[in-house]
């Protein structure tokens, strides 16, 4: 027997309800791929995750009143067990469509790391208020509460789908008393296994695994290459910072190879130069660099043994082109700038080791953690103006910079490359 209007769902009701299906399964299934979260795909996959969650919390909210303001269609040919099956399954989807977004909500709301919520990378999405400026113990317990709740509900996810789609299945191929379906499917014919209606049901559900299983979003994005300087960069790295020598080599006295005459004079940075670093993330090069640092230069070729050097780099200032990532930088696993804010390096003695080419021996202090650091670069000095660049390596964990699985180096190397360029002017 056909359904007729009275009988099954409004229009909204019914685009409503495949939308939300269809974004129920591609979670599912995204949830799924996202076994190794270290790479750059895990954490792509991760904000996908993320904004497909929130917009399935936002149109149940919008289902859940309509349904308030629009009461469904009665059910035909139910049994009193089966009724009450229904509603207690409707009931519980309701829960899942609220209840998992939420719960997922709390859990990046409290996350060690903040790292912002941007749906589909074009809107911000806050916090839970209050939530993520908690102290660690707090912001723990609801992180445990918002994970907890979060696995339950994917497990009551499994069970209620299974329900469902079974019921959804009997009705329409084996009670033809029961138009189930037709309240969703309008002119689905029960007792059909091959109805138009099912066979595209059918087909969209496929097409949803398909789309979970192929997709690949946006990998995080490269912060801009640093402004270009006019002296070219061709020096051979240093060996990391954890493995510089404790002691190093007498400084090379200014003799007859330096010019004569440049006064021991202070400089100050010009715009336009950079402090930025590199490496691999998974096979993926990831370039940033600094926005906000300064340098009190001292400085003269001629005077070396006299000449100091002591560069501040503020941390919650590093850009990779992502905001996502640069926010996690900044947090506990990484750069901890909470309780280390800036990184230091002091440099007190230079060694010339060619035409225009210095070393820098000094001490980085990076997260609490201080080492002998060491700093080649060129050097060209033009009346008051003076060129400088100069690149080197230091190895991350000697500092503390990637804790708990990220002081593996399987996705990151320990090694990472640093570079300076800048342009100076004589005080």
């Amino acid at each position: 027997m056909p359904a007729t209007r009275a009988d099954r769902y409004s229009n909204v009701a019914i685009v409503l309800h495949w939308v939300i299906a269809a974004g129920i399964v591609f979670q599912i299934l995204l949830a799924w791929r996202m076994d190794d979260l270290k790479t750059p795909l895990g954490f792509a996959l991760i904000q996908l995750h993320k904004s497909v969650g929130i917009t399935i919390l936002l149109l149940s909210l919008v289902r859940l009143g309509w349904r308030l303001a629009n009461p469904p269609p009665r059910e035909v040919g139910l049994n009193r067990w089966e009724a009450t099956l229904s509603k207690i399954t409707h009931l519980g989807f309701y829960g899942i469509m609220i209840g998992m977004p939420i719960t997922g909500w709390i859990m990046v709301s409290a996350s060690r790391i903040s790292i912002p919520t941007v749906l589909f990378g074009v809107v911000p999405w806050p916090h839970v208020p209050g939530l993520a400026h908690l102290a660690e113990p707090a912001k723990s317990a609801w992180r445990a509460i918002g994970h907890e709740g979060h696995e339950w509900l994917a497990f009551g996810t499994y069970l209620l789908l299974l329900l469902h789609v079974a019921g959804a299945l009997k009705h329409q191929v084996f009670d033809r008393e029961s138009p189930i379906l037709a309240r969703m499917a309008p002119g689905a014919q029960p007792g059909r296994w091959f109805d138009p209606r099912l066979l595209m049901i059918g087909a969209g559900g496929l097409a949803v695994i398909a789309l979970a299983e192929l997709v690949k979003p946006p990998l995080p994005a490269q912060a801009p290459a640093p402004a270009a300087q006019p002296m070219t960069d061709d020096l051979p790295e240093a060996p990391p910072a954890a493995a510089a020598p404790a002691a190093a080599q007498a400084p090379e006295a200014a003799t007859a190879e330096t010019p004569k005459g440049l006064p021991l004079s202070a400089w100050s940075v010009d715009k336009g130069s950079s402090l930025a670093f590199a490496t691999v993330w998974s096979g993926q090069a990831i370039e940033g660099q600094f926005e906000r640092w300064s340098a009190d230069i001292t400085f003269s070729p001629d005077q070396l043994d006299k000449s100091k050097v002591k560069v501040s780099i503020d941390l919650t200032s590093a850009r990779t082109g992502d905001a996502q990532r640069d926010a996690s930088l900044a947090g506990p696993d990484w750069f901890d700038a909470d309780a280390h804010g800036q990184a230091v390096f002091t440099a007190t003695r230079f060694e010339k080791t060619g035409e225009d080419r210095y070393v820098a021996h000094g001490q980085l202090s990076l997260r609490g953690v201080s080492k002998v650091f060491d700093l080649p670069f060129r050097l060209k000095i033009d009346g008051d103006k003076a060129r400088m660049s100069g690149v080197t390596s230091l190895d991350r964990t000697a500092f503390g910079v990637g804790q708990g699985e990220w002081q593996a180096t399987d996705q990151i190397p320990a090694a990472v490359k640093v570079s300076v360029k800048l342009t100076a002017t004589r005080k």
